[in-house]
């Protein structure tokens, strides 16, 4: 007896040989795109390049000790108003300090003023006296000395702060005011120090570097340093490097010599890293996922004859996706990059289509 299959039956069945061919085909694609026992990568040709041996080193962007300055008046005083805070940028003629003169300085300026003005007076008496016969040219010269006397002290006294109710203490040019002295209220002396001033674009770096590394440096060497805070890379050359090591760092103090422009990027007390360029050398460039590691050293894969092939390096440069290396690496096998983390010496390979 026939036995009639219902419709919707019928196409589920329909529906599941067709969905079972497809992926029977598909199955069969991937066999036929990687064989068994090979490993699918991806390589690249080797290539010999420029490269060179660097040493880190770390510090801060300051102002040039030999440019740098400390601002003070030649009298004592009172602070009467601070205009400007620690690490501000300053323009050249800016008042920084409003100061008041010493008690003292304004006393003895009002004393010249008075010595002045009896010396004056005394002049004119004595050329009255004079014309009448009645003073020697002795005493006519002794007046003329004795007012150009009272004079030059009054000049003095004024150059002394004294003949201001209140003196600005102004930038004597662009630059940055790194520290102050003295506070809002606070009396000081003749030559102390109010704050500490430095030029714009007159910037050093001060670096610490590891004191085994020492030996690899020398002034003069290319250095490229980048700021801790921002993305700021600047180039500038070690222009010193210290004989004793630092007791707090335990680092080995080096300077680096900033080009003018460093200022406009850099403000001083940033925190730097550096890398101090010394010997330049050749080695292989190869892409960076290439180059792997185990208990043995550094290492990679060349195809040889559809085969991986281990070749010991040592990895010269490692900064940069592309590194340098030096080992005894074939300049007609390509290097396995992609792939590279499955492979053992020796197993069959097959480069991916790219």
């Amino acid at each position: 007896m026939n036995r009639s299959i219902p419709l919707p039956k019928l196409c589920g069945l329909l529906l599941l040989a067709v969905l079972a061919g497809c992926s029977h085909g598909a199955a069969d694609d991937d066999d036929a795109a990687a064989p068994p026992g090979q490993v699918a990568v991806t390589t690249v040709m080797p290539s010999q390049q420029p490269f060179h041996d660097t040493v880190e080193a770390w510090g801060s962007a300051l102002g040039d000790p030999q440019r740098a300055r400390a601002i003070s008046l030649a009298h004592g005083g009172q602070v009467a108003a601070v205009n400007v805070a620690a690490g501000q940028t300053v323009k050249r003629g800016q008042p920084l300090l409003l100061v008041t003169p010493d008690p003292v300085a304004r006393s003895s300026y009002q004393q010249a003023q008075s010595g002045l003005t009896l010396a004056s007076g005394e002049l004119q008496r004595t050329e009255q006296l004079a014309a009448q016969r009645l003073a020697t040219q002795s005493q006519l010269a002794a007046a003329h000395k004795a007012l150009a006397d009272a004079q030059a002290a009054l000049d003095a006294q004024r150059a002394l702060g004294g003949g201001a109710a209140e003196e600005a203490v102004n930038a004597p040019a662009d630059g940055v005011v790194t520290a102050l002295s003295v506070g809002l209220g606070e009396r000081f002396v003749a030559n102390a120090p109010l704050l500490a001033f430095t030029p714009a674009h007159a910037l050093v770096a001060q670096l610490g570097v590891q004191p085994e590394d020492a030996a690899k440096l020398h002034v003069g060497m290319p250095v490229r340093l980048h700021s801790v805070y921002g993305a700021t890379d600047v180039a500038g050359s070690l222009s010193m490097l210290g004989q004793s090591i630092d007791p707090q760092t335990h680092l080995l103090p080096a300077q680096v010599e900033l080009p003018a422009a460093a200022g406009a990027t850099l403000l001083a007390g940033a925190a730097l890293d550096a890398k101090i360029r010394t010997d330049d050398f050749n080695a292989w460039a190869v892409p960076r996922a290439a180059v792997l590691h185990d208990e043995h050293g550094d290492y990679l894969f060349q195809v040889e004859h559809g085969h991986a092939k281990r070749i010991g390096v040592t990895v010269r440069s490692p900064d940069g996706e592309t590194v340098g290396v030096q080992g005894a690496l074939d300049a007609q096998a390509k290097v396995i990059v992609l792939g590279a983390y499955e492979l053992n010496d020796g197993d069959a390979v097959r480069e991916a289509a790219q």
